[in-house]
């Protein structure tokens, strides 16, 4: 049984370094928080609290998921409102 091992791809590291990261949208939690993705080394960022990009720990993470799903409820409720107020 021959032993394989997992080289990691040291390409999209180099490249990061010389030319900077390719930061693409990954997932829109708010208006104003957004989780990043270089396309390349697939670095993950995310905006704080001043809007300054940082890097997406577990906690960060965490706490994207809770501030979308409270948005996406805020959201919900604030069309209902609208839409029953219109109707009346």
């Amino acid at each position: 049984m021959s032993k394989t091992t997992n080289k990691p791809n040291l390409f999209p590291r180099i490249y990061c370094s010389l030319f900077g990261h390719d930061y693409e949208i990954s997932k829109k939690v708010t208006h104003h928080v957004k989780e990043y993705t270089c396309s390349h080394c697939k670095k993950e960022l995310t905006t704080n609290s001043n809007g300054d990009l940082i890097e997406l720990t577990p906690k960060f993470k965490e706490i994207n998921d809770i501030l979308e799903r409270m948005y996406i409820s805020r959201m919900q409720r604030s069309k209902k409102k609208t839409f029953a107020s219109s109707i009346y």
